[in-house]
């Protein structure tokens, strides 16, 4: 997930009062009107894919965003950046295919020494950047420097940093590289596939200068026009990409904060995209069946969590988050909060595409639930759980949980937060709260990054040494049949001991144009060469 900070201003370009009154005033309908008592999962009367076929040469696409924050910026680094620009502007060395593999960027292939510390990649040749510049080694391992840089304060610093060092980025030729590592680790290219990880120029983030947070110069397929922070921006075609000019002329985005008036801006045909949002059973059926637009799924994209902050009481006791595993129905939960989109996580956080992935889950015991808390002196638990209106899943699941431990004598009560602030003051605070991330990052990325112990991202606050050395082992072992049984062994370590719920993996629902054809996203990655507008 990008976890958006959330001072935001209203968006520019297009008003709220025009948004609604261009579509359905009142489209922000509860999950409640999604049908969830019918017999059969809602999610049966929406589309699966988007639109394929031979698009139209040129046009302008126009996608509606919720902004990240008013101090957005376009440095990939940055815990702020403005994710839906990344992938039109930037390329990274490596990212994800769509069977969860490694593939080729800028990087055209890469290898390893025999024990896993010393990488090699070498680097494509024919690639410019906006301003005409070659991309060269010097590139890579100055985006390399920028994301240690302590002053970024990049999310990605906290994985990249254990094992590397500035100093030991070095440049042999133009296209070469080679990245020295202080540990072993036999997944490192993998994580040079996040977001955070897009290549900028040497030198472009320097002081005194025009900087790479306002540029936006990378070697993308599109080039950058003009960018306001929590604004509207624009992007127009770069015809020298390395993989060839993009269909489309221009993409203009808007940034939006409210779910509502982003569905209806699509309803009203002022957008034809809308990004980030995954949509409610009621507003996708209303979509779905407009003559303007339609839904599209990405499938298992998002995996929706309720973290127990493991260093505020009950959940200091390993037993009490036992408990609250054992307590729920995760079929419920699915059944309630998706309507079918979606499959059950069984507290396992890797998602079933995953190669390492492993099929492992403890069966519901409420009776056992309430033994443990009987012993922890807990018998009649009562607590709050929080959500919010920022993803409209967060609500049913909250009461889909609430309902299901009531059977271990649990009670919790589901306190609504507010959207604006809710990554502020609520994530990572409160005892119990909803969440959601992006599916797409790497074993080694996700499990290191969410959940090691003093990670910045670890929202449950939760420190193990025996799983933390199970991620340390696992990432310097360089036999791959070994290595998978390893992150396996943590993927069950997590189930049994970690702080994290999660009852379920969700196909993000889409809402975009009718117009639009080739639309394709999967994890973090966007197809932005072929997507364009019917003829």
């Amino acid at each position: 997930m990008r976890h958006a900070s959330t001072s935001v201003r209203p968006p520019g370009g297009i008003s709220r009062r025009s948004l609604l009154a261009g579509g359905l005033g009142a489209l922000g309908a509860t999950w409640l009107a999604a049908g969830c008592s019918s017999s059969g999962p809602a999610s049966r009367d929406l589309p699966v894919e988007a639109a394929s076929g031979d698009p139209a040469s040129g046009g302008v696409l126009r996608i509606a965003r919720p902004p990240a924050s008013d101090a957005e910026t376009l440095d990939p680094a940055s815990a702020l950046s403005a994710y839906e620009y990344l992938g039109a502007v930037y390329n990274r060395l490596t990212r994800i295919g769509e069977d969860g593999s490694v593939v080729a960027d800028l990087a055209e292939s890469w290898e390893p020494s025999p024990d896993g510390t010393r990488w090699t990649f070498a680097l494509r040749r024919d690639v410019t950047f906006h301003d005409g510049r070659p991309f060269t080694s010097a590139d890579a391992r100055y985006t390399l420097r920028h994301l240690l840089d302590p002053d970024v304060a990049s999310p990605q610093a906290g994985v990249l940093a254990p094992m590397l060092d500035p100093s030991g980025i070095h440049t042999p030729d133009p296209h070469t590289l080679v990245v020295e590592l202080t540990r072993p680790n036999a997944e490192f290219p993998s994580l040079l596939t996040s977001y955070n990880c897009y290549v900028i120029p040497d030198g472009s983030a320097e002081p005194g200068g025009p900087r790479i947070g306002d540029t936006g110069i990378g070697t993308g397929p599109f080039r950058l026009e003009s960018f306001t922070p929590a604004g509207r921006g624009r992007v127009v075609a770069n015809p020298e990409h390395w993989q060839g000019r993009p269909v489309l002329d221009e993409i203009e985005f808007y940034a939006i904060p409210d779910t509502q008036a982003r569905s209806n801006a699509l309803l009203a045909g002022q957008v034809h995209l809308l990004s980030q949002t995954n949509l409610d059973f009621a507003t996708a059926r209303v979509i779905n069946a407009s003559e303007r637009a339609t839904i599209a799924r990405s499938v298992n994209s998002q995996w929706y969590g309720l973290p127990m902050l493991c260093t505020a009481e009950p959940f200091t006791d390993p037993a009490v988050r036992q408990a609250m595993k054992l307590a729920y129905d995760p079929r419920a939960v699915l059944d309630v909060a998706l309507q079918g989109a979606g499959v059950i996580g069984n507290d396992n956080p890797v998602p079933p595409e995953e190669p390492y992935w492993t099929d492992y889950r403890v069966e519901r015991d409420p009776e056992h639930a309430r033994f443990l808390l009987r012993r922890a002196g807990l018998e009649d638990l009562r607590l709050d759980l929080y959500t919010s209106a920022y993803d409209p899943v967060f609500t049913p699941m909250a009461l889909a949980f609430r309902d299901s431990v009531r059977e271990a004598g649990i009670t919790l009560d589901v306190r609504t937060a507010a959207a604006e602030s809710y990554f502020s003051q609520i994530w990572m605070q409160k005892p119990l709260m909803a969440t959601y991330w992006y599916t797409g990052r790497p074993i080694e990325q996700l499990l290191n990054q969410i959940f090691r112990g003093g990670s910045s991202y670890n929202e449950t606050a939760w420190a193990d040494d025996r799983f933390d050395g199970l991620l340390d082992e696992a990432r310097g072992e360089m036999d791959a049949d070994r290595r998978r049984m390893l992150y396996q062994d943590a993927q069950r370590y997590v189930v049994d001991h970690g702080g994290s719920i999660t009852p379920m993996f969700a196909d993000r629902l889409v809402g975009l144009s009718r117009d639009v054809l080739n639309y394709r996203e999967y994890g973090f990655e966007f197809d932005y060469l072929n997507i364009g507008l019917r003829r």
